[in-house]
């Protein structure tokens, strides 16, 4: 187990995967109180688009993949505000959309790029110096982001109509967690994969949901939770030979299950006996 460590491919994996797992669970916190489930996977698609279109034009994934995420939660966000369709549906729409211009980059592609599908599917033992420096610049930014509008974000996540009526400019806010939503899926698009990508946003923060009624101890939970199971996925997927994007995520999965057997809010609703 030891030997592992003195990897140097398997020392970026780790970093990697802690700084995903913690990133993706704290934006999940919000995405969870807001309901914005659906907006991780649509973004998710939106971004591989992205990746697909840099290496089909011999650009460099990370820039493009930015720019089509954002894009996607700027024109959902748009949307909604001026009341032309609702956030799920249009997200929807642009789901399907950057999933069809993947494959279509795709097919366009001469012959097969392992790269691209690492994108798609997840490829944590492969990320190289250049794609953890990125990885660690978006990270630390989107973590700097939270810290600094943390009591905003809250607030709107829970009563975006009384966090406008308070003079919160909640409308700018909402776009500012849109915005760390995309940011958060490109960051972790290497590591879990544009399938799996907002399986990791959504399910430690819920399942830190289940464990706790205070808001600081769900945040602490998730992040804890998150990078628990990151980190644990890719020993997983480095001792079995597992591909790193299923093993993250059934990994958290199962935390998720156990966590609704062992839930306070469960077991405080079961009929006494």
């Amino acid at each position: 187990m030891l030997e592992m460590l003195s990897y140097d491919f398997m020392q970026r994996s780790l970093v990697a995967a802690a700084l995903v797992g913690a990133v993706c669970s704290v934006i999940g916190v919000f995405v969870v109180l807001r309901g914005l489930a659906f907006v991780g996977a649509g973004t998710a698609h939106a971004a591989f688009a992205g990746v697909t279109l840099a290496y089909l034009l011999g650009l460099p994934p990370l820039p493009l993949a930015v720019i089509f995420g954002l894009a996607t939660v700027w024109v959902t966000g748009v949307m909604e505000e001026k009341g032309q369709m609702k956030l799920d549906v249009s997200i929807g729409i642009l789901y399907t959309a950057t999933m069809a211009l993947a494959i279509l980059f795709i097919g366009l592609m001469k012959g097969y790029n392992a790269e691209v599908y690492g994108y798609l599917f997840g490829s944590v033992l492969s990320v190289t110096p250049e794609e953890l420096r990125a990885i660690l610049a978006l990270s630390f930014l989107v973590l700097g982001v939270l810290l600094v509008f943390s009591k905003e974000l809250y607030f709107i996540a829970f009563d975006q109509e009384m966090a406008e009526a308070s003079g919160v400019p909640a409308r700018r806010i909402f776009y500012l967690l849109l915005t760390l939503v995309a940011l958060t899926v490109v960051v972790s698009l290497k590591t879990v994969g544009a399938i799996l990508v907002f399986a990791m946003v959504l399910i430690p923060a819920s399942t830190a949901y289940q464990l706790t009624h205070s808001l600081f101890h769900m945040t602490a939970y998730a992040v804890s939770i998150g990078i628990v199971c990151a980190v644990g996925g890719v020993l997983l997927s480095y001792v079995w030979d597992l591909p790193s994007g299923p093993a993250i995520v059934l990994l958290a999965t199962t935390l998720f299950f156990l966590s609704v057997l062992v839930s306070p809010k469960r077991l405080r609703r079961a009929p006494a006996v």
